[in-house]
């Protein structure tokens, strides 16, 4: 599924989307729900984001009942106001400063004071969705989003997208919790893999994780196969994961001739690796619907162009039209999944 052009594509828009981060603006919300183990923070995190204003974070303190190991939400202004800490400006300082200023205040209070500051709800989660989706773009996360969630606010994906979802990931932000989940060659992103079917018929649930800031979500296109010209349902045919059709299986997606078909003048226009242009094959159909000729395997962005008796000449001339469109002979026809 051309894995290896989306992840060139992923990495880049991680880039793009980091570059985006704290330019977006600073929206209210409700205050999140309690951390996921998934939503543990990395150390690298840890030392290196700097907490801002709407950020929801829970503050434990061993020995200190009045401290509740509950969301706060960090002010416009940047501060929070804890019992026995005080008013205090947590914008501006990452999680283990905070705990530093947390420890010095409670010294006069509790002896050898242990702080833990975890971050539940992120300000600002610009995440980019790529590819086939109606509004591929950077997207502005307020509050835990899942993926299929993330999807939906791009518009959700095209009649034409792949079977699969690649989601790429900062180092910082911890590995995906899949059990796909690699490194990429950099050493710098973890990448995975989710079952796109799976995930939004709630077949494998544990798959619709998180989605973190500066994610990438990739949304490559499916393989498809056409047909064209005098046949019923013309269109393409997205095609299942390592799967190929035959010329008679299109046929029958297809729903079969018009009754003004020319079956005998049949071609496959098949693209021409590495070049704007497709060879034409001929194919009798005929011969093949009767059993007297062997069934042709089609390829990856093959079409079937039928053309019709009744309109010899017309017929040629849309093929000689299709042949002229190259790589792009798909443009504007119906995609239908399975």
């Amino acid at each position: 599924m051309r894995i290896a052009e989306w992840l060139k594509w992923s990495r880049a828009a991680v880039l793009l989307c980091a570059a985006s981060t704290g330019l977006a603006a600073q929206q209210a919300g409700g205050v999140g729900e309690a951390k996921k183990p998934e939503d543990t923070l990395t150390a690298a995190l840890r030392t290196s984001y700097v907490l801002g204003a709407g950020d929801v974070i829970t503050v434990s303190v061993l020995d200190a009942e009045e401290i509740g190991d509950k969301p706060i939400r960090i002010g416009v202004g940047g501060n929070i106001n804890l019992p026995m800490v005080g008013r205090l400006q947590a914008a501006g300082m990452t999680v283990e400063e905070l705990e530093g200023e947390m420890v010095t205040r409670l010294n006069g209070y509790i002896k050898k004071p242990q702080v833990s500051v975890s971050i539940v709800e992120f300000r600002s989660q610009p995440v980019s969705v790529i590819g086939s989706v109606t509004s591929p773009g950077v997207i502005q996360l307020q509050g835990n989003k899942t993926l299929i969630e993330v999807l939906s606010l791009a518009g959700g994906v095209r009649p034409e997208a792949g079977h699969s979802v690649i989601i790429t990931r900062k180092r910082q932000w911890g590995p995906i919790p899949l059990q796909n989940a690699r490194p990429d060659p950099t050493g710098q992103f973890t990448i995975a893999e989710v079952n796109l079917k799976a995930v939004m018929e709630a077949r494998n649930p544990e798959q619709n994780i998180l989605i973190r800031p500066e994610d990438v979500i990739s949304v490559p296109h499916a393989e498809v196969v056409y047909a064209l010209g005098d046949v019923r349902k013309a269109g393409g045919f997205v095609l299942n994961d390592r799967e190929t059709l035959s010329v008679l299986q299109i046929l029958s997606l297809a729903e079969g001739l018009e009754r003004t078909a020319a079956p005998g003048s049949a071609r496959i226009l098949r693209p021409v690796t590495g070049e704007a242009k497709r060879t034409e094959i001929a194919v009798d159909l005929k011969k093949i619907m009767a059993g007297e000729a062997t069934d042709v395997a089609l390829h990856p962005d093959d079409i079937l162009f039928v053309p019709s008796s009744a309109g010899k000449k017309a017929g040629w001339r849309a093929l000689e039209a299709l042949l002229g469109m190259g790589t792009s002979i798909g443009t504007g026809s119906a995609i239908y999944r399975r």
